[in-house]
């Protein structure tokens, strides 16, 4: 008799990969888009309940998978209305999500890492390391559940890819997800230009994001000049900042989109009246937007936020400019939710 541990979550099959499952076993390929609207647009937890798929069609898929949820190991809710969750995987370990209500909706940042190997020498994910990539099914898993989980009249629409790791990567398995996450017809239903990617700048997988997904991008610039972002960023050893805004400029966009670069604000670091003139410079050849990120402090951080004078110079010289830049005051401190705070590995 097959138990959960030799069963596969059907979430980790593509609806191309069910097809060929379904077709080897004599039984029709449309029933594929069927089981797919159950798991993800009804949110079904059991074959069973699928009532317009034969039973005996049901029995086999029963007999070889499973329809997967997270354990929720702790939600934690922010002053600000923010919630985090820590989700335990089958294996032990953890990752983390943050839920962000916006006015009439809401936004969820997820991961795509347990841990993270770039090393960013601000980011509190860091110091706890890499332990493996998540599958396709456990990054879709995160908006499934938590889609769920939301009760009321706001609805998840917006996603960012944010949370823990460096999604490119985890190329393949990211691509995955995206691809059930913004699918409408037997998908999760999240708009492309409502789903945004977060990278440190690995250059070679730029272009492939762009070619195989319609995603929004995202680029944690952090620095102006290659000595301080070698020293916060140990990527950029690796791929230089002339090199990542090279590839910056030449990606595939989609009509009327800019790419979002995101830019932490570290006080004596990064945050001089030069740093702005020089960003000004570097993106000029890139349809661009900025996120400036005050950084959000954590125990034994070596680093400091910038005074609100300094963050609102540093702007205003962007927006003179002709940028559009943004100040980001990250949601969720008081619950180490904000952006690089999540560390799931340590919390239990």
């Amino acid at each position: 008799m097959n138990t959960i541990s030799s069963k596969t979550d059907i979430k980790e099959l593509t609806r191309d990969e069910l097809i060929l499952w379904l077709k080897s076993r004599d039984i029709k390929s449309y029933r594929a888009n069927q089981i797919l609207k159950w798991i993800y647009l009804r949110q079904a937890d059991s074959f069973d309940v699928m009532t317009d798929i034969k039973k005996e069609i049901r029995e086999r898929l029963s007999q070889h998978f499973y329809i997967h949820r997270f354990e929720k190991a702790r939600i934690e809710t922010s002053q600000d209305g923010s919630k985090k969750y820590l989700f335990k995987l089958r294996d032990g370990k953890y990752i983390e999500s943050v839920l962000i209500p916006e006015k009439d909706y809401y936004t969820l940042c997820i991961s795509s890492q347990v841990g993270c190997a770039q090393g960013c020498l601000f980011c509190l994910t860091a110091k706890g390391g890499f332990l493996r990539n998540l599958t396709k099914g456990e990054i879709i898993s995160q908006v499934r559940d938590v889609a769920y989980d939301i009760g009321g009249s706001k609805r998840l629409t917006n996603i960012v890819m944010m949370g823990m790791g460096e999604p490119l990567a985890n190329f393949s398995n990211v691509v995955g997800a995206i691809n059930i996450i913004t699918d409408s017809d037997i998908g999760l239903g999240i708009s492309n230009r409502r789903m945004t990617v977060s990278t440190s700048g690995l250059v070679p997988k730029l272009s492939d994001l762009g070619r195989e997904t319609k995603v929004n991008l995202a680029i944690s610039l952090n620095a102006t000049e290659n000595k301080t972002r070698d020293m916060l960023m140990p990527i950029n050893r690796k791929y230089p900042i002339e090199n990542l805004l090279d590839a910056c400029a030449n990606y595939p966009l989609m009509p009327r989109r800019k790419i979002t670069f995101e830019y932490i604000l570290l006080k004596g670091i990064n945050d001089s009246e030069e740093d702005a003139k020089r960003l000004v410079k570097l993106l000029k050849p890139i349809r661009a937007k900025i996120n400036l990120i005050p950084f959000n402090t954590y125990q034994d951080s070596k680093f400091e936020c910038p005074e609100e004078s300094v963050i609102l110079h540093f702007k205003d010289i962007l927006n003179k400019n002709n940028y559009t830049a943004v100040i980001r005051h990250s949601k969720g401190q008081d619950i180490s939710a904000a952006c690089g705070q999540l560390r799931a590995n340590m919390l239990l």
